[in-house]
């Protein structure tokens, strides 16, 4: 390897790299999860259902997001990673600014499909030039704090965003240039999407393309017929991995975006308090259960246990199940805060090495396209089916509104361990898949 090759800088600058991701991510799901705070204004505006807002905030996002993956990540195997990803990040956070320019649910489902599209980019990209530039001995923990995005950007959502709503419905319509009439909600979408542009920027013009391992010079990205072959001749290590993943999924999925809705519902929380509540509780437990997952699934791995990974991901399954479940029972805020600070911080542990294992099952050229497999599958099943699944049970299972934490704890009791047998299934295969990469 060449010393000017990416990959042979410095220690530091790796991290930086890991930095500017992290950003990308804590953004991408600071719009995405934003939509958990808006529940109630975009109810009112639009007179919709639990489950018509689901799609908006599930549906709307995942199907395209994971559709466009494919394709994306074909480029992500073969092109420039960095390009792909600053283009993505000025993308989304674009549409996440249109979003507040919506004028009914129609409107408002197309931005959130733009949202989706962008947002494509950066999983398989980022989780491959991640790979690139660590070995895999730290591969875990660069995993995890790249990760970070998601819990970070997800209780910045709930934080700011509860701040901006509060101060937002005290002021009934806002007059803006150009724009006219626009109420609160709308505008946090603004406040929430153009900064976004400027960590677009950033990762433009400060981030190096790493230099690829273990691919000879000169070789193309293979054609997704050939990856899909791939796949296929070893469906049961993919298949249980990615399906039972995704299907586990579905209750992280639902936890993180009906979370502060079930603080207003239950216990007569405001949206600013219910925001800072579950956003904290995403900031603190979330990060904590993914630093905690990537340390120790690197000792783990170092000791002598290749399928590591899946293994801590089933003791979180098993830990998370009485948390999320209590959710339905517990009579006092106090109670709940701590039943849902522990269940997210179990069900983190997944964020980093649920893609870190698929990084190591799979030759370099192919990694982008697989990852982009498994978050269409993840996206559909877990961020498109997910939230529905829960304000379908709300509205049609148990009938009122204030029975979310009965759903909750319904859902988490049938999804974890339909999620978590299908992985145990394909454990063995797992490991050999692994090991046949580490030769």
């Amino acid at each position: 390897m060449s010393q000017n090759s990416p990959n042979s800088t410095s220690v530091g600058y790796q991290w930086y790299v890991i930095l500017v991701l992290l950003l990308a991510q804590l953004f991408s799901f600071l719009d995405r999860m934003i939509m958990g705070l808006l529940v109630g204004p975009i109810r009112e505006s639009f007179s919709i259902s639990d489950t018509q807002y689901s799609l908006l905030a599930g549906l709307a996002f995942s199907l395209f997001y994971a559709v466009m993956g494919l394709p994306l990540a074909r480029i992500a195997d073969g092109g420039n990673r960095r390009k792909l990803i600053s283009l993505g990040i000025a993308v989304w956070s674009l549409m996440t600014a249109i979003c507040g320019l919506a004028r009914g649910f129609t409107s408002l489902f197309l931005a959130r499909v733009g949202v989706g599209v962008g947002e494509a980019t950066l999983g398989p990209a980022g989780y491959s030039m991640i790979t690139d530039y660590f070995p895999k001995s730290k591969l875990a923990r660069a995993l995890s704090v790249y990760t970070l995005g998601v819990t970070l950007g997800s209780g910045l959502a709930y934080i700011l965003g509860g701040a901006v709503v509060g101060y937002v419905q005290t002021l009934q319509t806002i007059e803006l240039p150009l724009i006219g009439s626009t109420e609160g909600w709308q505008l946090t979408f603004f406040i929430v999407g153009i900064p976004g542009i400027l960590v677009a920027a950033l990762m433009h013009f400060t981030v190096r393309e790493p230099q690829r391992r273990g691919i000879e010079v000169g070789s193309t990205s293979p054609a997704i017929r050939t990856v899909a072959s791939y796949i296929w001749q070893r469906r049961r290590a993919y298949g249980s991995h990615i399906f039972g993943i995704s299907i586990f999924v579905m209750v992280v999925y639902a936890l993180n975006l009906w979370g502060p809705t079930y603080f207003i519902r239950t216990f007569g929380y405001s949206i600013a308090e219910a925001g800072w509540t579950f956003g904290i509780i995403m900031v603190t437990a979330g990060s904590a259960g993914l630093l905690f997952a990537g340390s120790l699934a690197d000792a783990w791995m170092q000791r002598g246990t290749p399928d590591a990974y899946i293994r801590l991901i089933l003791v979180s399954i098993v830990c998370m199940i009485p948390c999320a479940i209590s959710l339905g029972f517990v009579q006092t805020p106090e109670l709940a805060i701590a039943a849902m600070f522990l269940a997210v911080f179990f069900s983190a542990f997944q964020g980093g090495i649920a893609g870190g294992t698929l990084q190591l099952m799979t030759p370099n050229r192919m990694r982008g396209q697989v990852m982009a497999v498994y978050l269409l599958v993840a996206n559909l099943i877990g961020l498109g089916l997910g939230p529905t699944v829960l304000a379908v049970t709300t509205d049609y299972v148990f009938g009122y509104d204030e029975a979310i934490g009965k759903s909750i704890a319904l859902c988490a009791a049938v999804l974890c361990p339909i999620g978590g047998l299908l992985l145990w299934s394909g454990i063995g295969k797992i490991r050999t898949q692994i090991l046949s990469q580490s030769e």
